[in-house]
C-alpha cells in the first residue's frame, strides 16, 4: 500500500489523467451530449485508451505510454472539427455538440500537457521522478 500511494505521489501527472480518461467515458451522460453519435463513440473509445495508458504508467512506468496520450490528447482536440460536429457557441440546436466540443478541447489540453510534463520530467531526472 505504501510503494501504490508512493507511486502516486510521484506520478501524480498520471493519476490526473487516468482521472480525465474516466471523466471523457462519464462525460456524455454528465455533460448530456449523447445525441451527439460521433462525440460518444469518441468520448469512450479515447477516454479508455487514456485512462489505459496512464494506468500502464502507474504500474510500470515507460516513456511511449505518455506520448501515446500525448497524441491521443491532440486527436481529442481536433476531433470535433475532423467529425463536424464542432459547436463553438451555445444555441438550442447545438448545446450537446457545444458541450462536447469545449469538453474534448480542454480534455485534450490537459492530457497533452500532463503527458508532456510527465515525460519531460523523466528525461530530466529519471524514472524514479515521473
Amino acid at each position: 500500500m505504501d510503494k501504490m500511494l508512493e507511486t502516486a505521489k510521484c506520478q501524480w501527472q498520471d493519476v490526473v489523467n487516468l482521472v480525465l480518461g474516466v471523466w471523457l467515458i462519464a462525460s456524455p451522460w454528465i455533460l448530456e451530449f449523447m445525441a451527439v453519435d460521433y462525440a460518444l463513440g469518441n468520448a469512450y473509445i479515447i477516454g479508455a485508451i487514456v485512462a489505459v495508458a496512464a494506468a500502464a504508467a502507474l504500474v510500470k512506468f515507460q516513456e511511449w505510454e505518455e506520448w501515446v496520450n500525448a497524441v491521443l490528447g491532440l486527436w481529442l482536440i481536433a476531433s470535433p472539427w475532423l467529425f463536424e460536429f464542432a459547436a463553438t457557441t451555445v444555441t438550442a440546436e447545438t448545446q450537446a455538440a457545444f458541450y462536447a466540443t469545449w469538453n474534448f478541447v480542454v480534455t485534450g489540453a490537459l492530457v497533452i500537457g500532463l503527458a508532456s510534463w510527465s515525460a519531460w520530467n523523466v528525461r530530466q531526472h529519471g524514472p524514479q521522478a515521473t
